[in-house]
């Protein structure tokens, strides 16, 4: 309340008072209502106080207990690890947790991630334990190794011989023999018919030919006008050139399916009857001399073929070509341990036929090799490798 009004109350009343008396009496109202006000708000405090703390005490006792656990916690994982890697880059290792210098990842303890991978005996790979569940998960499957049956094609190209310079050369061959036979043993020309028939029998094995095709084209009466014609009911030759690696797949009496663009779904059937013994340097093949009949006449000189030459490799240990991976410095499969690892393998491998490859080394008869997500198996093993420090 102000002087003013205190001092028009009073007159009202028709009591007068001094001012300066009204004006000290006012000040001390004024500081007596602050006083109680300012005890009243600080008696309000302490009882929010008081109930906000009986109402967060049980948290906060719960919020230290659980830090005491996580902190043990902790402390014991920590105790338990030996070190601590990059996830991305598995070579970066620390002996204390933090974050990648490289790709900045957490680093994550070593008995968690790769670093606990089994040793292989193959440099940068480690063997990957493998149950069940986690091979049914990753899609892995198995095969046995096992002896098989292997059979090769060999596919090449081919036409039908037109070939003036053989045709010439046997014809050669023909007459000295024939002159061989007319010349006694006494006749002063007898070498020299030994020694003709010598150099046109050399001419037709550098020509690719061979000793029992040279004897056959010795006979009397024997006609090699197929080399230039091809006549109905008569057989023809067909010249295919393989590659110098398959030469020795092929050798004579081999079955030949033979195709043509001109007879489209018509197959022809021949044998081999010679493979030549000089190498094309340009081409690095062989050629391979075909006989195939020709009843209808169909098959003309210089006409192209597709040769499919069919080799019987034998009775094998093979192991299926999906179980392979080349890495163009070797051949490696994984390999279902006793233990239940898969353990990285390497071996030496022959031919690939049938959709199988020939073990010369590294695997034996019964071993059980992956043959499917052979490209995650090789990843982690590889990151296995680098978290233990085997890795190249």
């Amino acid at each position: 309340m102000t002087i003013e009004k205190m001092d028009f109350l009073l007159s009202s009343r028709g009591r007068r008072v001094d001012r300066g008396d009204l004006s000290r009496q006012v000040e001390t109202a004024e500081i007596a209502s602050s006083l109680a006000m300012a005890a009243s708000s600080q008696r309000r405090l302490h009882v929010a106080v008081v109930g906000f703390g009986l109402l967060t005490a049980p948290l906060l006792g719960a919020f230290i207990g659980c830090s005491k656990h996580a902190d043990i916690g902790a402390a014991a994982s920590t105790a338990a690890h030996t070190g601590y890697h990059c996830a991305m880059h598995p070579q970066y290792h620390s002996d204390k947790p933090g974050d990648c210098p490289i790709c900045g990842m957490k680093l994550v303890p070593d008995d968690l991630g790769p670093a606990a991978a089994p040793a292989s005996s193959v440099p940068g790979q480690a063997a990957i334990p493998m149950n069940a569940a986690e091979e049914r998960l990753n899609g892995v499957q198995t095969a046995r190794v096992e002896p098989h049956d292997l059979r090769l094609t060999i596919r090449a190209s081919a036409k039908v011989a037109y070939d003036p310079g053989l045709y010439s050369a046997i014809l050669e061959h023909q007459a000295a023999v024939d002159a061989l036979r007319k010349s006694p043993d006494s006749s002063p020309y007898h070498a020299e018919s030994e020694a003709t028939v010598r150099a046109s029998r050399l001419r037709l094995r550098q020509m690719g030919l061979s000793d029992r095709q040279i004897g056959r084209m010795s006979e009397p009466g024997f006609d090699p006008a197929n080399l230039l014609l091809g006549k109905a009911g008569e057989s023809v030759w067909v010249y295919a050139d393989i590659y110098d690696y398959e030469a020795e797949l092929v050798g004579p009496g081999q079955d030949v399916e033979l195709t043509s663009p001109a007879f489209p779904g018509r197959l022809f059937h021949g044998a081999v009857r010679a493979v030549d013994s000089n190498v094309n340097a340009e081409t690095r093949t062989l050629r391979a001399r075909i006989e195939t009949p020709n009843p209808d006449g169909d098959l003309k000189p210089d006409m192209f073929l597709n040769a499919a030459i069919h080799a019987d490799l034998g009775r094998k240990l093979a192991v299926p070509e999906a179980a392979v991976i080349d890495t163009g410095a070797r051949k490696l499969v994984y390999v279902l341990n006793a233990a239940g690892q898969l353990e990285p393998r390497e071996i030496d491998v022959g031919r690939q036929a049938d959709h199988y490859f020939e073990v010369r080394n590294g695997l034996q008869e019964g071993d059980q090799v992956s043959t499917a997500s052979n490209f995650l198996i090789d990843s982690e093993s590889k990151l296995r490798a680098a978290a233990q420090g085997t890795g190249p």
